[in-house]
């Protein structure tokens, strides 16, 4: 078999390989097989120019293969984290007042940015706050937020 291959395997074999992969890519939307396309599409690019021996060309693939994906793991995809839960809030995040909200009583704010996927929350205070003032969150407690003003 390896002897067939190295008889047969010309170099537009190597580019047909990677547009395949690189089409194949298109259904499945993860990137990786667009940087081992492109790979193969350089071994059979190389190959045309150096007339180099399979051995090679596999080493070469391999290689390519291999430091694209470092490339994708490392600075080109997305770092953003699935959040869940209470741990995506900012005490930063900001709000304005729309039902006023008595000394430890409830009433109702909302935020600039969505927290926690929703922008208008129930909220409480140690301190009388008046509808229409700027808070900002103290700490969230389960499906109540406490606030205070800025």
């Amino acid at each position: 078999m390896l002897e067939f291959l190295t008889n047969y395997l010309l170099w537009w074999h190597w580019v047909a390989f990677g547009i395949f992969l690189i089409t194949f890519e298109i259904f499945t939307g993860t990137f990786i097989l667009l940087g081992l396309g492109l790979s193969a599409m350089l071994v059979g690019i190389s190959d045309n120019i150096f007339k180099t021996s399979l051995e090679l060309e596999l080493t070469l693939w391999m290689i390519l293969s291999i430091l694209s994906l470092i490339i994708w793991f490392t600075y080109l995809k997305d770092q953003a984290q699935d959040s869940s839960g209470q741990s995506n809030y900012a005490l930063d995040t900001q709000g304005i007042v729309i039902k006023a909200i008595p000394a430890n009583g409830r009433g109702e704010v909302r935020f600039d940015k969505p927290l926690l996927g929703n922008t208008t929350w129930n909220a409480t205070s140690t301190i009388d706050i008046d509808l229409s003032n700027r808070i900002k969150i103290v700490q969230i407690k389960g499906q109540l937020i406490e606030v205070t003003n800025l």
